[in-house]
């Protein structure tokens, strides 16, 4: 049916805005700089130009039914079944659609967990009306792979028919394998035990899916996009012949496994990471003979971007996450918790984890539209990009023997500890921002509440008998959160922080912009500021210094009043007995006569703000 708003132009009033439109306004603000200054990269190598022409050959990536929501997934991860069962009655209550069920000793526990065994996961789901509805995910490892099995007798206990529960048993051997570096079993004998496991599962009337293949132990380790798409795919194949072995067709096999993503606040590369997954499986699904059918994608909130300090901020990095995974057309999205790197979040911090679901999908709609990226050049580009690099790795992984081979080489290993290096070295260059810990810290911040709940025990799971290197888990706020934890333990021992002056060198003009920076700079670190009037007086600057009481000292003003004043002023501070004295900028020219003066660093953009941070407690001698 036509009306008259089928042909309504949005900003048909204005004209056409070309490529040059926007390159002459570009260039407006470059001054003449080439444009290519504002290209990027990522950790793949993959090139992010400035601005893109629409993709007009570009269609919708199939995904999620069409307006459907995704399962809005809540963890229930408290050691104590019975008020684990509590929590997840509130979340079903209040919007939850979902339970993520984590258990001690999974990869995703974060040292807490429910106690893997029988009577507390049927506490945990007491109340719970499996046949309803509800979403339910294991999160389990190789202390807690009967979990699936107690799930299915209880479910028989409970006289429910098998096939109206939706339930993904999170079997995966090979996550488990790469995150704690070994395994009990050759893959052969691991392979036959999950076809044999997942047989049983489907001959009882379970839809599954039953096995995933998890990239979020790439991610969490410091891996790149490409790399955690080339394992889930890897690993995808690898179950898929596990289950093929055991006798299932590969129609049904490829139904029974699931992916697992890591979604975090880089918002354009997590949206093309997840339509470039759903392309990806899909070529595996012809390469095998078959039609492709969309795959179902699980979606986490990333460990690796959350932060200790000024946690808050974390729920603005989820909420970017979930905008993205929603958007990149995610099936089912769980939240971390904001508190989660501090302890056991609490009520507060679970309602949060969970509204912030819940406001994307009923308030901004955001399940409305089938991948709306479809045809924005960018995301396009990206997605295309992603799918090219992570099918030359995973082809990589394939002919090293398929993924449990690759990690027994180390092969998958030594590319994530690269990917990890280098993001490690812009998190310590400040390059990429962990506001609250890396940038804007708040050195008086009040730290959420979380439970005070006592970790299940576990029994040691034995000696691996295949051992490889670990994929470690990291968060990249860490060594900036042991500095803040250092600066605490003398605020407590002392009464005082570690301090450094800001020595103001002339007029506010002069020396503002720089104070400010140097003033994030050192409490990032934990190392109070303090501030002073300006002056050019050497005096007045030594009195000043005696009076902070701070060992060091950092001068802050424009390169014009360095110049005239800076040598004088450092060889005065230095003389008074500054322990170490920094400058705010770069010095070019005046470098030599600085030093000579007693200025030892030069803190600015893009420098080793971690290396330098770090040696400053060494030479206050604080531990």
């Amino acid at each position: 049916m036509s009306t008259e708003t089928d042909a309504l132009a949005l900003a048909a009033e204005f004209p056409p805005a070309t490529r040059s439109d926007w390159l002459k306004l570009v260039d407006g603000v470059l001054k003449g700089a080439p444009i290519e200054k504002l290209q990027s990269k990522t950790y793949d190598g993959l090139r992010i130009e400035p601005i893109y022409a629409r993709a007009r050959d570009a269609a919708a990536i199939p995904g999620r039914a069409d307006a459907a929501p995704w399962q809005i997934m809540q963890r229930i991860d408290h050691p104590d079944a019975a008020v684990a069962n509590a929590q997840a009655l509130q979340d079903l209550e209040n919007g939850a659609t979902g339970l993520t069920l984590v258990f001690a000793g999974s990869k995703a526990a974060r040292g807490f967990g429910l106690e893997p065994i029988a009577a507390a996961l049927a506490r945990a789901l007491d109340g719970v009306h499996l046949d309803a509805g509800i979403a339910l995910e294991f999160e389990i490892g190789p202390q807690t792979r009967d979990i699936p099995g107690h799930f299915a007798e209880l479910v028989r206990r409970k006289g429910i028919a098998p096939a109206t529960i939706e339930a993904r048993f999170g079997l995966d051997p090979i996550g488990a394998a790469a995150a704690s570096g070994g395994s009990p079993a050759p893959w052969s004998e691991i392979a036959g035990a999950v076809g044999g496991a997942v047989r049983a599962f489907a001959s009882a009337g379970f839809r599954g899916p039953f096995v995933a293949a998890d990239g979020r132990v790439i991610h969490d380790a410091g891996g790149s996009e490409a790399q955690e798409l080339a394992f889930v795919l890897a690993s995808g194949v690898t179950y898929l012949r596990a289950l093929e072995d055991a006798g299932i067709a590969l129609d049904d096999a490829r139904r029974m496994v699931y992916a697992r993503l890591a979604a975090d606040a880089d918002q354009f590369l997590t949206m093309a990471k997840f339509r470039a997954l759903r392309l990806l499986w899909a070529r595996v699904e012809e390469s095998c003979g078959l039609a492709p059918q969309p795959l179902f994608i699980a979606a986490d909130t990333a460990w690796r971007m959350l932060t200790q300090r000024d946690s808050d901020v974390n729920m603005l990095r989820a909420t970017m996450a979930v905008f993205a995974a929603g958007l990149g057309g995610a099936n089912s999205i769980t939240v971390l918790p904001h508190a989660l790197a501090l302890g056991l979040p609490d009520a507060f911090a679970r309602r949060i984890a969970r509204n912030t679901q819940l406001v994307l999908l009923e308030e901004s709609n955001l399940a409305k539209v089938a991948d709306p990226a479809a045809g924005a050049g960018g995301i396009e580009t990206l997605t295309r990009q992603l799918c090219e690099a992570a099918w030359a790795l995973f082809q990589e992984i394939e002919k090293a023997g398929g993924a449990f081979a690759a990690l027994e080489q180390n092969l998958i290993q030594t590319k994530v500890a690269a990917a990890r290096a280098a993001r490690a070295t812009n998190v310590a260059r400040r390059k990429d921002v962990l506001t609250g810990a890396s940038e804007f810290p708040n050195l008086n911040e009040k730290a959420p509440t979380v439970l005070d709940a006592r970790p299940v025990a576990l029994p040691p799971s034995g000696a691996a008998k295949i051992a490889f290197e670990a994929l470690t888990p990291i968060r990249f706020a860490a060594p900036f959160e042991a500095l803040r934890d250092a600066s605490d333990r003398m605020l407590r021992d002392t009464g005082r922080r570690p301090q450094v002056l800001l020595a103001n060198l002339g007029t506010a003009a002069d020396f503002t912009a720089r104070a400010t920076f140097a003033k994030s700079f050192f409490e990032t670190g934990g190392i109070a500021a303090v501030d002073s009037e300006g002056s050019t007086d050497p005096a007045a600057l030594v009195a000043a210094f005696r009076q902070s009481g701070a060992a060091l000292v950092c001068l802050c003003s424009s390169d014009k009043v360095y110049a005239a004043h800076a040598v004088a002023a450092a060889q005065a501070l230095h003389g008074a007995g500054a322990r170490h004295i920094y400058l705010a900028g770069r010095p070019g020219d005046l470098e030599a006569g600085l030093r000579a003066a007693g200025v030892g660093d030069f803190i600015v953009a893009g420098g080793d703000a971690l290396a330098t941070l770090q040696a400053a407690y060494d030479k206050m001698r604080v531990s």
